[in-house]
């Protein structure tokens, strides 16, 4: 007789292979193609693992933060990748991915269902020094691979320096060290021609 709870499990683990098959804006550095989430997911959780030293607080519970990573974006089976300079979609974006939570999670034993979207919720809220350090690795993965990338995604959708500075600027709510790292990373692109430079306003300030 199959075991119902291991058959719920079963068939969680088909349904997010699907992720393999969302596709975001930023490319990967040695292909050119487009990276999918799949592919992020285990990008950042790498991250995570070699990073975790520049996280604010040494004493996070890394198993935690990986753990919100590998699961935040399963979401995007149902509501798709949402670009992070789209306002339009980004205005619906919690509650779209909020419903694609309650079914995805949802095919997992209630247990299951409970854990995992009790750590999606606390990386939406980023209230904790996990989803925190967790949201500073899902903002500075997606600026590296566009600065090596010669600013790939940022040019096709016309994205200045302002605009991923206000963007990704909370990135040292989780981690100081990484924040420096990017902020010089971005300029560095500005001069080499590879994210254009932001607005200036009357006093030939930039705005961000």
């Amino acid at each position: 007789m199959i075991d119902q709870r291991l058959a719920r499990q079963i068939q969680f683990i088909v349904e997010v292979d699907k992720l393999k098959d969302v596709f975001r804006q930023t490319v990967l550095i040695h292909s050119g193609r487009s990276e999918n989430d799949a592919e992020h997911s285990w990008h950042l959780c790498l991250l995570v693992i070699v990073l975790a030293e520049h996280a604010n607080l040494p004493t996070l519970d890394i198993l935690r933060v990986l753990k919100m990573l590998i699961l935040h974006d399963l979401v995007e089976i149902d509501a798709g990748d949402t670009f992070a300079y789209d306002t339009a979609r980004m205005a619906d974006q919690h509650e779209r991915e909020a419903k694609a939570a309650d079914r995805v999670f949802g095919l997992l034993p209630p247990d299951q269902t409970a854990d995992f979207r009790a750590l999606w919720d606390e990386f939406e809220a980023k209230a904790t020094p996990e989803a925190r350090f967790a949201t500073a690795v899902d903002r500075f993965q997606p600026m590296l691979l566009n600065v090596k990338t010669a600013g790939s995604a940022w040019k096709r959708h016309g994205i200045t320096h302002d605009r991923v500075v206000a963007r990704n600027q909370h990135i040292a709510e989780g981690s100081t060290a990484l924040w420096e790292y990017a902020a010089n990373m971005i300029a560095e692109a500005v001069q080499a021609g590879n994210l254009a430079p932001g607005k200036k306003d009357e006093t030939g300030t930039e705005r961000s």
